[in-house]
């Protein structure tokens, strides 16, 4: 039990509870609760205690998880198939299996050397001057953020959407989130822009700060935060990880990319790391919009143009089947596919505006 974790951690380092809960800043009472197996502690206070009294963190985290999860399902009948579920799904998001570099079909193949010709085109194009860049990006970053949005539900109009990035502009029916999320989304390219454009990479800080924007005065509390409550996805049966998890699988995230950004096609990789997003889900709201802005920031680093996924029923229909054809199937050529056909659509768009 954690509780006998802590304790015998406290009578190694021969502190009193006093002395601990000082040190700690943690009430007298509630560690005796912890230690007595009445009460658990946060993982925040885990870690704080943890530190105090130099335990194994890997041991006394997997301990604390299990009684987390036992705690959770201990009295439904169905204890038994939530673990067989929630085992399956943890499988695909951490396993090694997953961490294999994915196999393309022909088809694939194919798609992505046609992309790659394209590229070299774009590689070689005229520069721009300044005023031009500035009118190409204008261009392309309001129908970005207008689709993007409108794939969660936004109903400003492309026009609409240009008016409140472009001059500021109130729509009137319209709901003071929508306007935000217009505002915020803009922003948030701007970001990954000026990230590109510096040769920084993918990282925690920059996840977060993509999510921070995205979320800025809608929901300011969970702004760059991993979400602390579990959550479900509307319409969909797959199951999402539970909160104490969430470190450990965006931990697993992040050397995922590490390990893969190199040997990988970036646009495979840029579609990989949006759906690993959404999968884990760690947020507790702007996720699709915060792993297509990470997708995005991939491909402009490796030097494509943005993958622009549009918002029509149709578009986000079959934008959400390809995800789930990876999270129930284990079949990602759908999702491949789609991020692969936005890209040429983007590329081609990008090289006839020039």
């Amino acid at each position: 039990m954690i509780g006998n974790i802590l304790k015998e951690g406290r009578l190694t380092k021969e502190l009193k509870l006093k002395e601990l809960a000082a040190k700690a800043n943690i009430d007298q009472t509630l560690l005796s609760r912890f230690e007595n197996g009445s009460r658990m502690p946060t993982e925040k206070q885990l870690s704080v205690l943890g530190e105090i009294l130099g335990l194994d963190m890997r041991t006394a985290r997997i301990e604390w998880m299990a009684e987390k999860l036992v705690g959770m399902i201990q009295y439904y009948p169905e204890a038994r198939e939530v673990l067989r579920v929630a085992e399956s799904r943890v499988e695909y998001l951490a396993s090694q299996r997953v961490l294999d570099p994915p196999s393309l079909s022909e088809r694939m193949t194919f798609k992505l050397e046609n992309l790659d010709a394209l590229k070299t085109q774009w590689a070689a194009r005229p520069v721009l001057s300044p005023a031009q860049l500035q009118r190409m990006h204008a261009f392309f970053d309001v129908e970005y953020t207008y689709e993007s949005n409108r794939i969660e539900g936004n109903t400003l109009s492309l026009q609409e959407t240009a008016l409140v990035v472009n001059e500021g502009l109130t729509i009137g029916g319209k709901s003071m989130r929508e306007h935000l999320e217009v505002i915020n989304h803009s922003e948030a390219i701007a970001f990954v822009r000026g990230i590109v454009d510096r040769n920084e990479d993918l990282g925690r800080r920059t996840l977060m700060e993509i999510h921070r924007l995205i979320l800025k005065e809608v929901d300011t509390a969970n702004a760059g935060r991993y979400r602390q409550v579990p959550v479900r996805i509307s319409g969909s049966e797959t199951e999402l990880p539970q909160p104490y998890l969430l470190d450990k699988l965006m931990e697993d995230y992040f050397e995922y990319y590490e390990a893969h950004k190199l040997p990988l096609h970036p646009v495979i990789l840029a579609a990989e790391m949006h759906e690993r997003l959404v999968s884990i889900h760690p947020f507790i709201d702007g996720n699709g919009r915060t792993a297509r802005l990470v997708m995005n920031l991939i491909l402009l680093r490796n030097g494509y143009t943005r993958a622009n996924i549009k918002g029509s029923t149709e578009s986000r229909m079959q934008y959400y089947r390809a995800l789930q054809s990876i999270q129930e199937d284990n079949d990602p050529e759908p999702f491949y596919e789609l991020v692969v056909d936005e890209s040429l659509r983007s590329i081609r768009a990008h090289l006839e505006l020039i």
